[in-house]
């Protein structure tokens, strides 16, 4: 149903603004379009009346002057259905428009106006619809003023009135005794008026049950000269039919409306007690204000408190991270000096093993020069023996002799004779002990070459 809708708004109608299914409830919440698509058949002349405004004013406003147009083409409509039209009941939006569309269908084929419309309908129809849109504005009336109330009272709550003058004070109570007078004579007036209106709607009640046959005859009769068409024949017709019914249904809607009238006369005057209410509720006394005053000194106090507390826990967090900081500090220093430290430590351990490295080398050095310089010297020993023994004799070294010698430079002792060994000392000297070795040492010689001759 909703995109038949939608399908008849969009395409047929062309309303201002696109509606979807799924926004159905919320782009006839307002009640714009729904003035719009009455003014297309001109049904709403008032339609520049009508607010875009999503506000509950401007909603209240709309939906008040649909109510006699939509009553007129016999669409059901009441407070209960705008208010869930208002608050986007689901379903609610829907049931309205397929109602309006069916109406706006027969309204197209029979080809009436609204002026027309008008006229077909009995006059006592007329009234109570009038009646009904009465009401409704005044339910609007009544929210705006319980609005105002709150105002008030939110005012009354905030702002604290200065102390006013005897003067003032009695001034005021004469006023609102006025007030009051002139309160209670115009609810007299109402009352008288009310009592009126109820005899007049019984005189009218008796006279319409005369006239309507004759009014509706009449209406028929200048119909049926202006429209030959069946159809409208047989509307007019089942409207006679449902004039009948709707007699016996009026007294019930006439009370029904005495009701509603008494029920609204009730709610002014419950809005008018609640006033007084808020009105002796704003006199405050003088020990309130003062208790005001104090209560307003306390909280600047705590106020100036809490500001204090949050000034010192700012200190403290300023000194805590001065404080962490400066640990930092500390401690990145010691890290340097540390480092500083470590590299000094490295580079004395390095210059040591550097000269550690330079005498170990020389002592290498040393050693092997030392040990050069001696063999060298027991080569030029032997050679220089060898040399004198055969510038003396002349002839060839003897095997056992060279033998010896050899012995004596394969085991590093001095060729040449060191010391005399035939007298020797208790403690002889160092000269003499090299020269026993060599003795020993040739005489071990002599003692293995004997056991290999010998083959011991």
């Amino acid at each position: 149903m909703s995109e038949i809708l939608c399908q008849w708004l969009n395409q047929e109608l062309k309303v201002s603004q696109t509606v979807y299914p799924k926004s159905f409830a919320k782009a006839f919440a307002s009640g714009y379009l729904i003035g719009e698509i009455l003014h297309k058949f001109e049904l709403q002349d008032d339609f520049s009346e009508f607010s875009e405004s999503r506000v509950s004013g401007a909603k209240l406003n709309n939906f008040a002057r649909l109510e006699p147009t939509l009553h007129l083409l016999g669409v059901q409509f009441d407070q209960n259905v705008a208010k869930n039209i208002i608050t986007e009941k689901p379903g609610a939006a829907t049931k309205l428009l397929y109602q309006l569309y069916t109406a706006l269908q027969k309204k197209k084929k029979s080809g009436l106006t609204g002026v027309e419309m008008q006229t077909m309908q009995p006059m006592a129809n007329v009234r109570f619809q009038n009646m009904k849109s009465e009401a409704f504005r005044d339910q609007r009336l009544s929210r705006r003023r319980q609005n105002e109330i709150m105002a008030k009272i939110q005012a009354a709550i905030i702002q604290i009135p200065k102390p006013t003058s005897n003067r003032t004070l009695k001034a005021l109570e004469a006023q609102k005794m006025m007030k009051k007078k002139k309160e209670a004579e115009d609810v007299a007036n109402e009352i008288k008026k009310f009592e009126a209106l109820i005899k007049k709607d019984l005189q009218a009640k008796e006279s319409a049950s005369k006239t309507s046959l004759d009014t509706a005859g009449q209406t028929t009769t200048d119909l049926l000269n202006t429209y030959s068409d069946d159809d409208y024949i047989k509307k007019i017709q089942k409207r006679l039919e449902e004039d009948a019914f709707a007699r016996e249904q009026r007294e019930k809607r006439r009370r029904r409306l005495l009701m509603d009238q008494l029920i609204a006369h009730e709610a002014q005057e419950e809005a008018f007690r609640e006033e007084q209410l808020i009105n002796r509720l704003m006199r405050q006394s003088q020990q309130e204000r003062r208790i005001a005053v104090q209560l307003m000194h306390v909280r600047h106090e705590k106020e100036v408190l809490w500001q204090n507390r949050i000034f010192r826990e700012k200190q403290y967090e300023e000194r805590r991270l001065k404080d962490f900081q400066d640990a930092l500090d500390r401690e990145a220093a010691l890290a340097k000096q540390a480092k500083i430290d470590f590299e000094e430590q490295a580079i004395r351990e390095k210059e040591i093993h550097e000269q550690i490295a330079v005498e170990r080398a020389q002592a290498h050095y040393k050693k092997h020069y030392l040990m050069c310089a001696e063999i060298l010297d027991q080569i030029l020993d032997l050679s220089t023996k060898v040399a004198d023994y055969r510038m003396l004799t002349n002839n060839l070294i003897p095997h056992k002799l060279m033998h010896d010698w050899k012995e004596l430079f394969m085991n590093g002792k001095p060729i040449y004779e060191q010391a005399s060994i035939k007298y020797l000392p208790p403690k002889p000297s160092a000269e003499q002990r090299i020269e026993l070795e060599k003795r020993d040492l040739l005489d071990n010689s002599d003692y293995e070459e004997y056991k290999v001759q010998t083959n011991m």
